[in-house]
């Protein structure tokens, strides 16, 4: 089998928004692979299922990491469609495309003398955050030389991403009746205060160039307030950073606490992704991408959201994102190309051929 659109159709079909979804599209692929005469094993982490297959031999390790897992989408969604060079459905771009190409890949390979060693990694929850698969998985030794994260991404490599700072901020104000709020102190005025100061604070109007302008800040949640007729007296935020790979959580945290009496917590931390250049595996890889496509230059950039690849960085590894071309992820609308999903089965081999 050398067409992954089969297999990506198929995949779309799973509905794998939910834990039971999961838990079929694991098995699907386990069997799948099982039939292609690879080896697979399957790990369980609080329920997570994940599977990982090695081929190849040698010192080095190439990591081919996906997941399975897709935000929520409509029931017409799970069943996918063509229309001219596009495949609609919910997965499509984010990221079944990636994962068929990525089974395929090591399907056609696995009798072939490889220098290296390459690990598929399916995994369960990247959507939510990677904590039982990904992190697990690396947590347990599952970790390699050079990462592909097979999200979409145009065909361009993704060599940086920022990190991940969550914050839920408390704000604390004095209740009054409405009609005379100049004796109260509205909370959900001093959650408007503190979003305008917080632009600028230090961390928040730092650059680096040419990759980044700067982090992206963004007040995720808001809740405040009891009734019409009261000055609210508390207001809760959610607050979602995604910091430069310079940067320090601590001292953003810091930075906020300086400039509130509100109580900050943090929900949730994610280290950014940083792969240092010059670095070998991505020029062979922008070498199978030139000789695969018509593309003169490869695109190498820096994503703002986070992937599975944070995981990696403190073992060692240099992680990329690079997928095929697609658009309107968790969208009403999502679709990659066709044509793509083959080039990127075709650069994946080349590059692991080439190395």
């Amino acid at each position: 089998m050398t067409n992954p659109i089969p297999l990506l159709k198929k995949l779309i079909q799973i509905d794998s928004s939910h834990s039971k979804g999961i838990t079929a599209i694991i098995n699907y692929c386990e069997v799948w692979l099982q039939n292609q005469g690879v080896e697979v094993q399957k790990l369980q982490n609080k329920g997570y299922p994940m599977l990982v297959a090695v081929i190849g031999s040698g010192p080095s390790t190439v990591v081919l990491n996906a997941h399975a897992d897709v935000v929520e989408g409509s029931p017409g969604q799970f069943i996918p469609e063509i229309k001219g060079n596009k495949l609609y459905g919910r997965g499509a771009a984010d990221m079944k495309a990636g994962l068929a190409a990525m089974m395929l890949t090591v399907a056609a390979l696995k009798e072939e003398f490889l220098s290296h060693k390459v690990m598929l990694q399916i995994v369960p929850d990247e959507e939510t955050g990677g904590v039982y698969g990904t992190k697990y998985l690396t947590a347990q030794g599952y970790t390699g030389d050079f990462i592909i994260c097979g999200e979409p991404t145009n065909l361009g490599i993704a060599v940086q991403a920022k990190g991940v700072l969550q914050l839920e901020i408390e704000l604390q104000g004095e209740s009054a009746h409405s009609s005379r709020p100049w004796e109260g102190h509205n909370a959900i005025i001093m959650a408007y205060d503190l979003w305008m100061k917080i632009f600028e604070l230090p961390f928040a109007l730092e650059r680096e160039p040419p990759m980044y302008d700067g982090p992206s800040i963004n007040f995720s949640k808001i809740s405040g307030g009891s009734a019409f007729n009261l000055v609210p007296k508390l207001c809760r935020v959610s607050l979602d950073i995604r910091y430069l790979p310079s940067q320090s959580p601590d001292k953003i945290i810091q930075q906020i606490k300086n400039i509130t009496n509100g109580t900050v917590s943090v929900h949730y931390v994610g280290a950014p992704v940083v792969t240092r250049m010059p670095n070998s595996y991505v020029n062979t890889l922008v070498d199978s991408i030139r000789e695969i496509t018509s593309l003169e230059e490869a695109h190498l950039y820096a994503q703002h959201g986070s992937h599975d690849g944070k995981y990696f960085m403190e073992y060692g590894g240099s992680a990329v994102e690079f997928g095929p071309v697609g658009h309107g992820w968790h969208g009403n609308n999502e679709y990659v190309y066709v044509d793509s999903v083959t080039e990127y089965q075709q650069i994946l081999m080349h590059f692991l051929r080439s190395l």
